[in-house]
């Protein structure tokens, strides 16, 4: 008995050394994500760089978390919440790392712009503010991750389509640029670059939310829409 106990004391405490990984590499994500829009705004080519080279961080993160994952599902097999819970980190570290690459990706760009003969960028306040509401979802999805919240889940969604409709301004303001100046055309698609990217991290960010409902509730809520995911979250378990 004293030793089944302790067993599950020791599975307990791996789940969670796993749950405060993801956490850890949530937290160096975000920081990517806020360096490079630093970089685009401010002009800083060595902090542009600097992004690029640590996204290899985030890259390890996935690799010893996943890692992580398979050991303690070979060791422990798991069941019913635990194994979901494991499936669904494998599927959100996924998720980090894409939006690492995001990050990378803005300050990619940023390095271009600012090493070109344009040294100004227009719609910045469009892209900060399209920016802060991405990281909003990003921050509120690792806190539904953290807190396994189900409400915080739901918000993330509906936060998504502010996102993705400020997105859109920016493209219909790019479009117009482009018409009424041509040589305006090879900065508004680096501009239209760096939206997309933002417009993706919102994205994986929503995904996130999604695999929380399945670790809480066991329910796929994927491409169900947004009144059916409120449902299922809200929903008494």
């Amino acid at each position: 008995m004293l030793t089944s106990e302790h067993t599950l004391k020791q599975f307990d405490t791996e789940l969670e050394a796993v749950r405060a990984r993801v956490l850890q590499m949530g937290g160096l994500v975000e920081e990517q994500i806020v360096r490079a829009i630093d970089a685009l705004i401010s002009g800083n080519i060595p902090l542009a760089v600097n992004v690029v080279e640590d996204d290899h961080r985030v890259n390890a993160l996935e690799v010893a978390i996943d890692e992580e994952c398979s050991t303690v599902i070979a060791r422990r097999q798991p069941a019913a919440g635990d194994l979901r819970m494991l499936m669904m980190v494998v599927k959100t570290i996924t998720d980090l790392e894409r939006i690492g690459d995001e990050a990378a990706k803005i300050a990619r760009m940023a390095q271009l712009i600012y090493e070109s003969d344009r040294p100004t960028i227009p719609r910045t306040t469009e892209i900060r503010h399209v920016a802060d509401l991405a990281l909003g979802m990003l921050r509120n999805a690792l806190d539904a991750f953290a807190r396994l919240d189900l409400a915080v889940a739901a918000k993330v969604v509906r936060q998504d389509e502010q996102v993705d409709e400020a997105f859109r301004g920016i493209l219909r303001q790019l479009i117009t640029f482009m018409m009424e100046d041509p040589r305006t055309i090879s900065h508004a698609i680096e501009i239209l670059f760096i939206a997309k990217a933002i417009e993706r991290i919102g994205d994986h960010s929503k995904n996130m939310s999604e695999y929380v409902v399945y670790m809480v509730k066991g329910k796929d809520v994927r491409h169900t829409g947004v009144e059916a995911f409120e449902r299922e979250a809200f929903e008494q378990r």
